[in-house]
């Protein structure tokens, strides 16, 4: 009897497993223990399986890596074209930073990871579209696509895991030796704290925005409404 309520319960998880079930755990082991910790066997033991009913759901880790990042953009908001282009793009530049934001963790996948998968094409292909309802011509659109992902990825993995984190000099400079050879670096070095990475995001944005409304109106094309 009870080898039958074991084998029973085994049975129970398996079926109470989905792709929601496993990407969701996986998402929080990565943001417990880091990407670089990420297993299969971790995992299975999170949701109280065997690595191989994972498997069952995702025939690889990198099919379940992908489905992650494919999870991670699918929170982007990405309007459809329309009235108002100007704030369109700038919603989605808003939202794609703070997708980067709730997965710091996994960020750093992200940024690297290729896109190209039906979703991520499917991505690649929303934000060209935003982009091309202020410039038509392709050429300047893939290249201000190329900009605007620049900064979006470049702020993403600072605000993650960038500078601050990163790794130090064996022997770093003195606070004294700082303030008597780089007085610049002394009054810029306020505004590099967390409680300014709005402030400075805000300007970075409006900086591309006004870059591409003004090679629109150089051409002639007239300020987007």
């Amino acid at each position: 009897m009870a080898t039958s309520r074991k084998q029973g319960a085994a049975r129970q998880k398996h079926l109470a497993l989905s792709r929601d079930r496993i990407v969701e755990a996986a998402l929080a082991l990565i943001a417990d223990e880091g990407l670089s910790a990420f297993s299969t066997r971790k995992l299975g033991e999170r949701l109280g399986c065997e690595a191989m009913s994972i498997y069952h759901h995702f025939p690889s880790k990198q099919r379940l890596l992908d489905a992650l990042v494919e999870h991670a953009i699918g929170t982007v908001d990405v309007p459809e074209p329309g009235p108002d282009a100007l704030t369109r793009v700038r919603r989605s530049l808003y939202s794609y930073r703070a997708m980067a934001r709730r997965f710091p963790a996994l960020f750093p996948l992200v940024a690297v990871h290729r896109l190209n998968t039906p979703a991520g094409v499917r991505f690649i292909e929303s934000i060209l579209r935003l982009i091309r309802s202020l410039e038509p011509d392709p050429e300047l659109a893939a290249r201000q696509f190329r900009v605007v992902g620049y900064y979006l990825i470049g702020a993403g993995l600072e605000e993650t895991a960038g500078y601050a984190r990163g790794p130090s000099a064996a022997e770093p400079v003195s606070d004294e030796f700082v303030a008597r050879e780089c007085p610049c670096l002394i009054e810029a070095a306020p505004y590099f704290q967390q409680h300014h990475w709005d402030a400075t995001f805000d300007l970075g944005i409006e900086l591309l925005i006004a870059g591409m409304v003004q090679s629109g109106e150089q051409r002639g094309l007239g300020r987007p409404v």
